[in-house]
């Protein structure tokens, strides 16, 4: 498979060693994929994000899209690239066609075919027909205007910082829906602090912290990479659950035992047979009674919590 965007050792300092924002970033993203660029707020996503696009210089290393080095790639290379940064930034007395018009015509896109790709990109957003100038717009109807321009020149590779960030879940809705249309159109390059999104989204994922690459992976082989599993129990009373977690916790194949302050005891296990089991039976020897007991895969955010923890 072709690679869309390669980052090698990529670091940037912001002046000297104690302000290091990036440290030897090492990415490889394939082309067609949607890719998950995953971090706590800080760990320099934006900053490698707009070295990505042209917008910064790397203090070292360095950056290939689409098969060529960004620091020297012309406007051909450039051309072919669609860019939503973390706060869009529009012409508030402008309606949606114009400033997709405003935008397409800066790529110098024949005007039939500006036409066609703003009704197409603004349908796809969910504005078409909408004829309130952007100041009028929410803040979700803003960040699907911004991803629609991004694309507004057919790009090879769509880069997002942050897209669903300070959105109301509607908003996040409406942006994520968006993309999964995007799905197969583009590569797509996904920067986000919020787990579930990169979850639902995305299939293949690096998580950042502190200007360092923690792991890079499928989300399949993420979760199967962490070789745990979790199971989910709840009983009739909450000193029934206290009991209970203490038995479990004293079990060799529990790596963590959490509770609710309830009844349910939420726990990560290291072999999921064996876990399975012999809980029955412990539940059974605190004459508990169960409510339920569920078994599945870790999260992303189960996975997201131990890598940045181990790495504090």
């Amino acid at each position: 498979m072709s690679t869309a965007l390669e980052t090698v050792a990529l670091t940037k300092t912001f002046g000297g060693r104690h302000a290091l924002a990036l440290d030897a970033v090492d990415l490889c993203v394939d082309d067609g994929s949607v890719f998950g660029f995953l971090g706590p707020n800080g760990a320099g996503k934006t900053t490698a994000l707009r070295i990505i696009t042209g917008l910064a210089k790397p203090t070292s290393g360095t950056v290939r899209v689409l098969g060529q080095d960004i620091a020297s790639a012309g406007n051909a290379v450039r051309g072919q690239l669609g860019f939503l940064p973390d706060v869009p930034a529009f012409y508030d007395w402008m309606t949606a066609p114009e400033f997709m018009e405003f935008v397409g015509g800066l790529f110098g896109l024949d005007h039939r075919i500006l036409r066609q790709r703003t009704a197409m990109l603004l349908d796809t957003a969910g504005l078409g027909g909408v004829t309130t100038r952007i100041g009028g717009y929410s803040r979700g109807m803003k960040q699907r205007l911004g991803i629609a321009q991004a694309l507004i020149n057919a790009p090879r590779l769509l880069l997002l910082d942050e897209p669903t960030s300070a959105l109301d879940p509607i908003g996040r809705k409406d942006v994520l829906d968006m993309l999964d249309a995007l799905r197969g159109r583009a590569t797509i390059f996904f920067s986000s602090h919020i787990l579930s999104d990169v979850e639902r989204v995305c299939d293949t994922v690096a998580i950042l912290n502190r200007g360092r690459v923690l792991t890079q992976s499928s989300m399949q082989d993420l979760r199967s990479r962490h070789g745990r599993h979790r199971i989910v129990l709840e009983v009739t009373e909450t000193a029934d659950a206290d009991a209970l977690a203490t038995l479990i916790a004293e079990r060799s194949w529990a790596t963590t035992v959490s509770r609710d302050g309830q009844g349910v005891i939420d726990v990560l296990v290291s072999d999921a047979a064996a876990a399975q089991h012999e809980l029955p039976s412990l539940v059974a020897s605190r004459n508990a009674g169960l409510i339920r007991l569920e078994a599945g895969e870790l999260t992303l955010e189960d996975v997201f919590v131990e890598l940045v923890g181990e790495a504090i």
